[in-house]
């Protein structure tokens, strides 16, 4: 019938998620569209007790259903997922998200209106206090992850380079071959390419919300950012000038830092001399200045208390260095089997 509201095959890979879970999956379950839906969760082999929640929401609800994800890889967890489910609207949820009330309903009648075969809407990130929070406020600022339109509260809808968390119809993700098993990070952004290649519309609809839990730990944050940072570079050795420029920004930044700290001992010493040297030196100190002047202003125009900013402070350098460092290593070498170790490692 032609008012049927759209069948939903929710899809999420699983991997030491204890402690937010069963989140994620109460803000699916209590969506108000009124289609048909099913959960499909690709589980891969956790160590926190994230199994026998998963075994526990899978008895009280048929909805509910699992593939076994041994590998643990995302791409491959979600084409199993997706090659499970039945519907032709695919929603993309990660198991440390919670989707807003509404999100589904405004989404199915998003991709109706726009024609779109992926959308995406806008990453709110929350933390608990303390380091989560800071990982968070960086998340949300202008300053942290570099102008992707999913991440501005004020970003406009229309035609995206990429979505966040997607919705998909199915009949597309099977004309392109879903996602690229080859991949470990990036996943979303590649496939939206051959997407937007093959002719199809990729949208983002800024009312879509999906609340973000980041990081914890630097430690955490650093083994995440630098494993994007290494698949990053990797998608630079297949697709080149096809990335957008503000990819290059932070392993320029990094480089500038190396220099930095390589020459300022040299220069303090007297051993550089002559103006096209110091000229050189000169430039080189420009990039760690003006990246110290922007953290200034991030830390400044963030409320909070001085240790609030303070954190915010070390939160961005960690994020930025690690992923430009990852980036380099990813783009003179590959990106091998470098994996993200932040959810599976203390």
């Amino acid at each position: 019938m032609p008012n049927t509201p759209a069948a939903v095959s929710y899809v999420m890979p699983v991997l030491n998620e204890s402690g937010y879970l069963e989140a994620a999956i109460a803000s699916i379950v209590s969506q108000d569209h009124p289609g048909e839906f099913e959960i499909v969760l690709a589980v891969g082999p956790s160590t926190d007790g994230t199994a026998e929640i998963v075994d526990r929401l899978v008895a009280a609800d048929e909805r509910i259903r699992i593939v076994d994800n041994p590998g643990m890889d995302i791409p491959i967890g979600l084409n199993l997922a997706i090659a499970a489910s039945r519907h032709p609207v695919i929603v993309r949820v990660d198991a440390h998200t919670e989707l807003a009330p509404g999100y589904t309903s405004r989404a199915v009648a998003t991709l109706a209106r726009t024609g779109a075969a992926s959308l995406g809407g806008v990453m709110i990130a929350t933390g608990k206090p303390g380091l989560q929070a800071a990982v968070a406020r960086a998340y949300n600022s202008r300053f942290g992850l570099g102008g992707g339109a999913y991440h501005g509260e004020q970003a406009a809808e229309g035609p995206a380079e990429s979505a966040y968390m997607g919705v998909m119809r199915a009949d597309a993700l099977r004309e392109i071959g879903g996602f690229d098993e080859t991949l470990r990070r990036g996943e979303d952004w590649e496939l939206n390419y051959r997407l937007r290649q093959a002719g199809h519309i990729v949208w983002l609809d800024p009312l879509l919300r999906v609340s973000y839990w980041p990081r914890s730990t630097l430690l955490k944050l650093h083994r995440q950012f630098f494993a994007t940072g290494v698949w990053r570079g990797e998608l630079v050795r297949r697709l080149g000038t096809r990335n957008p420029l503000r990819f290059f920004a932070p392993p320029i930044l990094l480089i500038s830092v190396v220099l930095t700290a390589i020459l300022l001992p040299l220069h303090l010493a007297g051993v550089l001399s002559g103006w096209p040297v110091l000229v050189f030196v000169l430039v080189v100190y420009l990039g760690p200045l003006a990246y110290l002047g922007l953290l200034v202003v991030a830390a400044l125009t963030t409320p909070g208390s001085f240790a609030d900013r303070l954190r915010l402070m070390v939160v961005l350098a960690t994020m930025h260095l690690s992923w430009g460092a990852g980036f380099l290593v990813g783009v003179v070498r590959g990106a091998r089997d470098v994996v993200d170790r932040s959810r599976t490692e203390s």
